[in-house]
């Protein structure tokens, strides 16, 4: 008898054995390791074949206390510091300049504020993975509802395999600007199979990987930062006031938050296997650190390398930064920093740039695995492994011909969605300090009508939504709040805090109604 038929995480079959069956008597509600591998399914045969090259076979069930071996918390910062040690933080702080057009002084101080209050929530949730046991898309059935919950996960795998794509397309254009005769797609390739191999074997080889790959990324930028020194071409550009001033700070906080609080919804995936005894503190620590160091570095770097950019060239004036970064992107900014003084060095530090986005691609590739499993029954059936390589030929697939004709489009999309990581957390947070009691049953995190209905926190969402529309200011569209905040022609991105307000004041009048008649 193979998992799918003994061990099925249906509501239908749990709920009518949920006293009887084994899944509910072994270490509260966990699937032991052999159990994947049993009888002579397709399912049992392809996990037999996995585990013979020691490639992680669960999914989204309950890690037993006895598979919870990963004691070094190290593991847990390096997890972060390696998957924002990347060229796309560095990009996030160069924003600040050649997008919003800021000052230094401001743009370093609104990205040390928004840092710090973007990375705490990636960090609390951490801590939940000892705890529990349970992956993040598991643990927000507890806020979302057994059903519910699948609305989050659509969105999650559009982050997913959206950022994958967009950061892979980054890559292959650093790729390019060293070696022209590289196409895109061959970068893109390179990239996300090397991404594919590292997460296939699943959470131990993850964290192997990323617990050395920050090291080549940081000496580079540790170059970058003595090249721009020794070039004398940083400028203390001056802040602006005003109504436009305050619109492009709100709107490059809105980039800023994005980029490090859009780790929150799989923050649980990377401690799961530390043991229940393993400090919450620690665990806290350890992640904010891993977050907050690397975040403030490349985009501090990023912001400052960015501001040998202005003036451009005109009228006989040549800025090769400027130029650089008007043909190419970042890969031009930084080949302007490289290339010139150092020669065939500085295009060998631009591929360790290019590579840094495998760190960057990893907890995408891998989370979003759990994702497509919570999604049904037959995802679920789907081993974790297998998924992994159907979302690397998604991503590829969108990435090849976006490489040449939509990037731009596929960013401001992403952007675009990017508020529904204020809306998870302003419901989530809400219906863990005031309804959950800050603890939560492991024995029903499969059992529909023991869950949350989810009607409250769906409800929720749609307003939600509905700030985050208010208070945007993007590409496509600028709210009718969004607008007020900053110039008319480009407003102030205010979305995400009104997706929060809006998602964590609403569904304190839902949750509560919810309670009174389901009670649950």
């Amino acid at each position: 008898m193979g998992l799918k038929s003994k061990y099925t995480l249906e509501a239908t079959d749990i709920e009518n054995q949920a006293r009887h069956s084994q899944l509910y008597t072994s270490d509260n509600v966990t699937v032991p390791k052999e159990a994947f591998s049993e009888g002579n399914s397709l399912y049992a045969k392809i996990q037999r074949f996995a585990g013979k090259f020691n490639i992680e076979q669960r999914g989204i069930e309950r890690v037993p206390e006895d598979e919870r071996t990963d004691t070094n918390l190290a593991n847990v910062g390096t997890m972060w510091l390696s998957a924002n040690m990347v060229v796309s933080s560095f990009a996030i702080g160069a924003l600040a300049v050649t997008v919003f057009h800021l000052g230094f002084v401001d743009s370093l101080l609104t990205t040390l504020l928004i840092n710090f209050l973007a990375v705490t929530p990636v960090a609390f949730y951490s801590t939940f993975g000892p705890r529990y046991g349970l992956r993040q898309m598991i643990l927000s059935r507890y806020y979302f509802g057994f059903h519910g919950v699948k609305i989050v996960a659509i969105f999650n795998v559009l982050a997913c395999v959206g950022w994958s794509t967009v950061n892979v397309i980054v890559g292959a254009q650093l790729i390019n600007a060293v070696n022209s005769d590289i196409p895109g797609y061959a970068g893109i390739i390179i990239i996300a199979a090397c991404t594919f191999l590292v997460t296939l074997f699943g959470y131990k080889v993850v964290h192997v990987y990323e617990f050395w790959s920050w090291i080549p990324s940081f000496i580079v930028f540790l170059i970058v930062i003595g090249e721009l020194a020794h070039s004398g071409k940083f400028s203390n550009i001056s802040m602006a006031v005003g109504k436009a001033e305050a619109g492009s700070v709100l709107s490059y906080s809105a980039s800023v938050f994005g980029f490090g609080t859009g780790w929150t919804s799989l923050a649980a995936d990377y401690t799961v296997y530390q043991p229940r005894t393993t400090s919450r503190p620690k665990v806290f620590a350890w992640t904010y650190g891993g977050l907050i160091f690397p975040l403030l570095f490349t985009q501090i770097l990023g912001l400052a390398v960015a501001t040998a950019t202005v003036p451009p060239s005109a009228d006989g004036f040549v800025n090769p930064y400027a130029d650089g970064y008007t043909d190419i992107g970042i890969g031009g900014l930084l080949a302007a920093v490289l290339f010139p003084p150092l020669g065939r060095f500085g295009q060998f530090c631009l591929v360790v740039l290019a590579l840094s986005i495998i760190a960057n691609n990893c907890p995408n590739m891998y989370s979003v695995t759990f994702s497509l499993q919570v999604l049904g029954r037959w995802t679920q059936a789907v081993p974790r492994f297998l998924w992994t390589f159907v979302a690397t030929c998604i991503y590829c697939a969108i990435a090849i011909p976006g490489y040449s004709h939509f990037e731009s489009v596929l960013e401001d999309f992403m952007l675009l969605i990017g508020y529904w990581l204020a809306i998870y957390e302003g419901i989530a947070l809400t219906e863990h300090f005031m309804f959950a009691g800050r603890k939560y049953d492991v024995t029903i995190y499969a059992i529909p009508s023991s869950l949350p209905p989810g009607i409250a926190a769906i409800l929720a969402f749609c307003f939600g939504v509905m700030g985050a529309v208010l208070g945007m200011a993007q590409v496509w569209f600028i709210g009718p709040i969004g607008k007020r905040c900053g110039s008319p022609a480009y407003g102030g991105d205010v979305g995400f805090p009104l997706a929060f307000a809006f998602s964590a004041i609403s569904y304190t009048v839902f949750r509560t109604v919810e309670k009174r008649v389901f009670g649950r």
